[in-house]
C-alpha cells in the first residue's frame, strides 16, 4: 500500500510559497478529493487520524497542501485539467502590437490585454466588410 512518507515532498513555488487555488480551482479540488482520495472519510483525513478525527487539510485550505492529493490524486485522469491549470508555469509574451511582454496560460496569445479588445474590433470589422462585399456580389450577380 502507498504511504504518504513514500511519496515526494510538496512543491513550491519560486519564492517558497505553496502554490495556491482559486475558488473555482477549490471546487473542483473538493470534488476530486471526495471522489477519488482514499484518505477521505466523510470530511476527515484517515491518514492524520490518531484516535481523534482530524478534518481534512486539503478541502478547507486554497494552498496545496497534502502530498496524497498532490502526488495521487492530481495524477488520476478526471484532474490532468486541474492539474495544467494550478501548475502551469506562466511563460512571458510579446505583444505584436505594442511589444510589450506580458504573462497568459493561453499558447495562442498574441496581443496584451490593453491591445486585445482593440484589435478584436479591427478584425470583427474587416471580417463584416468581405462578408458585406461577398453578398453584393452575389445580389449584382443574380440580377
Amino acid at each position: 500500500m502507498l504511504q504518504l512518507k513514500d511519496l515526494s515532498p510538496i512543491e513550491r513555488e519560486g519564492n517558497g510559497s505553496l502554490y495556491r487555488m482559486d475558488a473555482k480551482q477549490r471546487r473542483e479540488a473538493v470534488r476530486l478529493i471526495r471522489a477519488h482520495c482514499s484518505f477521505y472519510d466523510n470530511g476527515n483525513c484517515l491518514y492524520l487520524d490518531n484516535g481523534e478525527e482530524v478534518v481534512c487539510p486539503q478541502i478547507t485550505s486554497f494552498s496545496v497542501i497534502c502530498a496524497f492529493f498532490r502526488q495521487v490524486v492530481l495524477k488520476d485522469e478526471a484532474a490532468r485539467g486541474l492539474e495544467a491549470k494550478l501548475f502551469r508555469r506562466e511563460t512571458a509574451k510579446r505583444c505584436r502590437v505594442c511589444g510589450r511582454t506580458f504573462s497568459s496560460t493561453s499558447n495562442n496569445a498574441k496581443y496584451c490585454p490593453d491591445c486585445r479588445a482593440a484589435m478584436q474590433r479591427r478584425q470583427k470589422a474587416a471580417y463584416a466588410r468581405r462578408r458585406r462585399a461577398n453578398v453584393e456580389k452575389s445580389a449584382y450577380e443574380k440580377a
